[in-house]
């Protein structure tokens, strides 16, 4: 990646921070419009129409769109599907708490897959704040004990692969960002929910005014605007910060469940999303100081 100022949140982290505000809401509206449509319905129906809004945003894009674009935007939209499918599917039989923190392990899978793939290793800082984030992260979601089930080993497979899409991401828009590859990745994600749907799906969707409202927020605001700000800047940064920075999204999703729901974290859910916060600051502050290194 070309030279970066040293700079305390610089305007890249700071938007790929918000997106992950963003994804911490879809927590509540997700479990809000389960109620009326099965998981990868919602999913199918979530990234159809977000692919129908991205058509109309770049429709001139997309009828230029070059064998590179087309192979990037299905490879990780294959990626992003098959992620968001493990993970729903995972969650039948296992717990909340130990879905987040195995969704959350993609922070550790991210900068093996980034020295494995892109043959960059990741910053000091970054090494550091991968260990902080991760204590804060278990200490965070308190995942229950028991017996390693198939649930979670669905979602253990989820946060690779979201790693591997993390990494992939800044393979293909490490040059350039064509705006298109956003479509067809929307594209694919939506094909394979729809497909998994019925073998997976157990209750008929009921399309309610309160569930199409649903949609139409995690269409435009989960799905369009924050896939476009993370394929755009996260070329910005490095795979691995980024993964540090999308570990907030529990956080978050815990803040807004506060607000809205008046769900109440526990002491150490507390102490672990401090934990986690700190982590992510030891990387921006680190990287103010010392500026880019091998991997940045």
């Amino acid at each position: 990646m070309t030279t970066r100022e040293r700079k305390f949140f610089p305007k890249a982290d700071r938007y790929l921070l918000a997106i992950t505000l963003i994804w911490g809401s879809t927590f509540t509206v997700t479990k809000f419009t389960l109620d009326d449509l099965p998981p990868l319905m919602l999913l199918g129906t979530r990234f159809l129409a977000a692919a129908l809004m991205v058509g109309i945003y770049t429709w001139r894009d997309i009828k230029a769109t070059t064998r590179r674009s087309l192979r990037a935007g299905l490879v990780l939209g294959a990626m992003l599907g098959a992620g968001f499918a493990l993970q729903t599917v995972g969650l039948v039989e296992t717990t909340a708490s130990k879905a987040g923190f195995l969704t959350g392990t993609m922070v550790v899978f991210t900068p093996l897959l980034q020295l494995a793939i892109e043959r960059r290793r990741p910053s000091t800082g970054n090494a550091i704040s991968v260990l902080i984030v991760g204590a804060g992260l278990y200490l965070f979601t308190s995942p229950a004990g028991g017996e390693f089930n198939t649930g979670d080993l669905l979602v253990l497979f989820c946060a690779v692969v979201f790693a591997f899409y993390i990494v992939y991401l800044d393979v293909f828009t490490k040059e350039r960002f064509d705006r298109e590859i956003v479509f067809w990745q929307f594209v694919a994600t939506s094909v394979i929910s729809f497909a998994f749907s019925p073998f997976v799906d157990t209750t008929n969707p009921d399309f309610t005014p309160g569930a199409i409202g649903a949609v139409l927020y995690l269409a435009f605001f989960a799905s369009t605007i924050a896939i476009f700000v993370q394929s755009k800047y996260q070329r910005e940064t490095t795979p691995t910060k980024a993964a540090i920075i999308f570990t907030m999204e529990p956080v978050f999703a815990a803040l807004i469940a506060y607000l809205v729901l008046a769900e109440v974290m526990s002491g150490i859910e507390a102490l672990g999303a401090v934990i986690m916060f700190s982590g992510l600051l030891f990387s921006e502050l680190y990287a103010a100081k010392f500026g880019p290194q091998t991997g940045d």
